[in-house]
């Protein structure tokens, strides 16, 4: 199996300015992810960044990158510009890991790659994980899914899925549901490069906007969307700089 791997990295974010820099253990941040991404099996490993000082950064440390235009409105359209000026064929697997993920699991990306190539029926692929606790079950910033037969997803949602009438009947679960055991969605994407390249003109999705889940457009335009579910948790994210205080006692061991 061959796939690249893109990670679209932006430098302006309103909880934690320049954050694709953040130093975390001696190395900037997107060096981190980078780093973990090329323990996967992917072929390649590239950067797209929005500003010059993320591309010096990751050449400093032996990291490809690119710039892309500063304007795109999602990472989704940075990843089209990158499959265009990477000139990756349509049905090449590219695997979207998020620029504040510095302790992802390697073989997560690997799943990810795989779970799309045994899917030729789907456009996407993403990962799961079982929720094990209510207040998870309950939590909007908790994105849920749930898979069809084959395991692919049905929906994603930031209310409780899926609904369980009985739990709810008595004032609210105490206890989660486990036919089916809730999910929650990692936010890590496969794409083959032909979808992703179109993926930006789509129409956007009503529910799309009303959720804010952007890969519910796919959903709601009739494509697949394959999942893998993984035994374990991810590692944290960094979205702010209190997640970046627990990332770094982490890496150094506290």
């Amino acid at each position: 199996m061959n796939f690249t791997v893109l990670i679209p990295a932006r430098l302006a974010s309103t909880r934690l300015p320049n954050k694709p820099l953040a130093d975390i253990a001696g190395l900037p941040m997107i060096v981190r992810v980078a780093r973990q991404a090329k323990r996967s099996a992917a072929d390649r490993v590239v950067v797209a960044a929005d500003d010059m000082s993320i591309v010096e950064a990751c050449s400093a440390h032996g990291v490809d990158a690119l710039l892309t235009r500063k304007d795109h409105p999602s990472g989704s359209d940075r990843l089209a510009e990158a499959c265009e000026r990477l000139e990756l064929p349509d049905d090449a697997i590219v695997v979207n890991v998020q620029g504040d993920e510095p302790l992802i699991d390697p073989s997560l990306i690997d799943a990810v790659a795989e779970v799309l190539a045994t899917h030729p029926d789907a456009a996407m692929s993403t990962a799961a994980h079982a929720i094990d606790s209510v207040q998870d079950f309950l939590n909007p910033n908790v994105v849920k899914t749930v898979l069809d037969r084959v395991g692919n997803a049905l929906y994603f949602s930031r209310a409780p899925l899926p609904w369980w009438r009985d739990g709810f009947a008595a004032g609210g679960p105490t206890v989660l549901p486990t036919s089916p055991a809730p999910l929650r969605h990692i936010g890590i994407y496969g794409y083959r490069a032909g979808f992703i390249r179109r993926f930006p003109l789509l129409t956007p999705a009503p529910v799309e906007a009303t959720e804010a889940l952007e890969q519910l457009r796919a959903l709601w335009h009739g494509h697949r969307i394959a999942v893998h579910v993984s035994v374990h948790a991810p590692g944290p994210g960094v979205d702010t700089p209190e997640d970046l205080m627990r990332v770094r006692a982490l890496l150094d061991g506290r």
